[in-house]
């Protein structure tokens, strides 16, 4: 097909092309944008058009093949199509943490233990870095059932020295494994 037979045949079908570009995407400016492209790909691809075939349908499909795969192509990537200015928000409120506020918990909290006698208190943190009863009580050297009451008294006196401190209605913020 000859670019002035294109250009003949593209004319005359310009209008019911509109409305169907109207239809597909719902807005002025994108239905001009889908005319355009698909102007340019039938135009590209016109010596692939044969003579004799219904050069509407030929163009309707480019039209439509060519919105679905814009179509497709939007929903896959995430186009931001406001100026960066404006999502300026997300980026200012966006707070940093820094661990501060549980490290002075903490220290807080080691200051209390520090309180306590080592009769408690060395049974009590070997037990809070993660040694077993077993273990405990063969470093100590003491029985197993001395060991498990002096850390049950360590937690009772600590809970009352932070009640004491912080008030009875002081509790720790817990997180939700749901």
């Amino acid at each position: 097909m000859s670019t002035l037979d294109f250009q003949k045949n593209f004319d005359q079908l310009e209008s019911l092309l509109f409305a169907f570009a109207m239809k597909l995407t719902r807005n002025k400016d994108r239905a001009k944008d889908l005319m355009q492209e698909t102007a340019f790909r039938a135009f590209r691809h016109r010596t692939k058009f044969r003579q004799g075939t219904n050069f509407k349908a030929w163009v309707t499909t480019i039209m439509r093949n060519t919105f679905i795969n814009n179509y497709r192509r939007k929903k896959t990537r995430n186009q931001v199509e406001a100026p960066v200015e404006d999502y300026t928000f997300a980026i200012e409120s966006k707070t940093i943490d820094n661990g501060a506020q549980k490290q002075l918990m903490y220290q807080e909290l080691m200051g209390l233990l520090n309180k306590l006698s080592d009769l408690y208190k060395v049974p009590f943190l070997m037990h809070f870095k993660g040694y077993q009863y077993q273990e405990i009580a063969e470093q100590l050297d003491i029985p197993m059932g001395t060991v498990k009451s002096r850390i049950f008294f360590a937690r009772r006196k600590m809970k009352e020295m932070i009640k004491a401190n912080y008030g009875p209605n002081f509790r720790r913020k817990r997180k939700k494994n749901r």
